[in-house]
């Protein structure tokens, strides 16, 4: 087989189709990439792996195009991880698939695909979340949710731990400092806690009796249709923390929340967990994360 003229022919042809802009220019560029990553695997079988160093100049002088070794390696891999998934989704780009080529998880890399499908992120968004080790954040609940195809909650995706940016070096403080780092880059503060929050009021009032309390972050995910109660704590998590939080829980349930709303969530955000407290709590509506700060 002649692999070259093969290979020389695909990428010509991809050439030109990048005039083309619309839905299907992207679908035909992963298809042409994946038959010159086939061609290449096998051509390095028959010939050994110099042979793409071969290919690259002999496209080079030819085409007046540079194609390096390492582009072309990247689209072999990109063919090799095409066998690995239950479709090539067009959704995504190549260069969103070169993001993820550095990584065997195929779990990992399945997340990043839905996640890019669903939040339509451009390839720098992409490349912010595997930085920030997004999937490594999530908890194994809900890794094995998304391995088994299982429906998430609200909660799933709250990542453990939580970043917060701390942008004046704090070394020690309260919760009214750490309230007012999360305020200052709210947009990330709710990225880290998932899709569809928004925020309504921080320290928002409640009144007990003839007493007003007040919750720190109360906030409505639009995805999910409920409030979500957000109660932070710089100390390990303690089991008077849950009885509070309850009780904001059940103020917005019953005060604030509409007919076609569903029940409010609780997260409490926390130094340190114990994961016993949480284990004994009756109320699966509430989640403890830890925070960190970067």
């Amino acid at each position: 087989m002649d692999y070259y003229n093969e290979i020389k022919n695909e990428l010509v042809n991809n050439e030109i189709n990048k005039s083309i802009k619309d839905y299907s220019k992207n679908k035909y560029e992963l298809q042409r990439y994946y038959n010159v990553g086939k061609l290449l695997l096998e051509a390095g079988k028959h010939y050994g792996e110099g042979i793409i160093k071969e290919i690259s100049k002999r496209l080079t002088d030819e085409l007046k195009v540079k194609y390096d070794a390492s582009s072309l390696n990247k689209m072999k891999k990109f063919y090799i991880l095409a066998q690995k998934l239950a479709t090539v989704s067009p959704n995504l780009s190549y260069s969103h698939y070169v993001e993820l080529l550095p990584y065997d998880d195929i779990n990992k890399v399945n997340y990043y695909i839905k996640i890019v499908e669903e939040q339509k992120l451009s390839i720098r968004k992409l490349r912010e979340k595997i930085k920030s080790n997004e999937y490594e954040r999530l908890t194994d609940d809900t890794k094995r949710k998304l391995i088994e195809q299982r429906n998430t909650n609200i909660v799933d995706f709250v990542k453990d731990p939580i970043f917060i940016k701390n942008n004046d070096n704090y070394d020690s403080f309260s919760e009214k400092a750490l309230q007012k780092m999360i305020l200052e880059d709210i947009p990330s503060f709710l990225e880290e806690l998932g899709v569809g929050f928004t925020f309504i009021k921080n320290e928002y009032p409640i009144k007990l009796g003839d007493r007003y309390n007040y919750i720190d972050l109360l906030l409505f995910n639009i995805e999910y249709n409920c409030y979500v109660v957000v109660e932070l704590k710089v100390t390990e998590l303690k089991k008077e923390h849950i009885g509070q939080i309850q009780v904001y829980m059940n103020y917005i349930d019953e005060n604030l929340k509409k007919v076609n709303h569903d029940k409010t969530i609780g997260i409490i955000i926390c130094k340190q967990d114990n994961e016993y407290i949480i284990k004994y709590c009756s109320d699966d509506r509430i989640i403890s994360r830890r925070y960190e700060l970067i």
